[in-house]
């Protein structure tokens, strides 16, 4: 964990010991993970996640000083699973490796279900916001540092800015889980997948990495 995420989450007013209190403790971080996914952020209260817990509110705070350091505690180490999958360029069929990235990635998510929650978190805590926005830009620069090398290997478009083609493909991939809500269809990730791959690569070059991979198997 960073020291970003550590200052996310803070001190807790107390880490237990014994296996008694450590399964108390566990119960209120379910129980939290559930009204939070069910009723959201601010229309859950600590009292409410010991009350579904079958604790006292008491034994709530002698865990976690307030219902924030709960909800942090939940994604301290899930914080990565919420950031868009970065790609690996050059390989054979980029769509294929990309739409199984992209696949994984939402799967990841409603496991976790904790996506609805992200966009309440960033307009009301800008220590989570500036957390999340540090792990993009990290992404980001692996992203276009991958594209970059495509780019010198004659893999990519050469008239196009990576920057812009990086900050794209990101927010298409962020962004795809939605598409059910906007266009009322399910979300084909192999179909953004292509789009994201026709930004990078020109038709001939996504052709011959496709060709590359069957010869491959072929020879095998």
């Amino acid at each position: 964990m960073s020291d970003r995420e550590e200052h996310l989450v803070g001190e807790f007013p107390l880490i237990p010991k014994q296996e008694r209190a450590q399964l108390k403790r566990d119960l209120l971080l379910k129980s939290g993970h559930e009204l939070f996914v069910t009723n959201g952020y601010e229309h859950t209260t600590a009292k409410e996640i010991a009350a579904h817990a079958g604790v006292a509110t008491g034994t709530f705070y002698r865990y976690f000083s307030d219902k924030r350091q709960l909800l942090m505690s939940l994604l301290e180490n899930q914080i990565e699973m919420l950031m868009p999958p970065e790609p690996i360029w050059g390989v054979s069929d980029p769509e294929s490796t990309l739409a199984s990235l992209l696949e994984s990635h939402d799967k990841r998510l409603k496991a976790m279900g904790m996506q609805r929650l992200v966009p309440e978190l960033l307009a009301k805590d800008s220590g989570f916001a500036e957390v999340l926005a540090a792990g993009k830009r990290k992404i980001f620069t692996r992203i276009l540092s991958g594209l970059k090398m495509a780019y010198d290997n004659d893999l990519t478009w050469k008239d196009l800015d990576l920057n812009t083609v990086t900050w794209s493909m990101m927010t298409l991939a962020e962004h795809a889980p939605e598409k059910m809500k906007q266009c009322g269809n399910q979300t084909d990730y192999h179909q953004v997948a292509k789009v994201i791959c026709r930004l990078i690569f020109p038709p001939e070059v996504i052709e011959k990495l496709q060709t590359d991979e069957t010869v491959t198997e072929e020879e095998y």
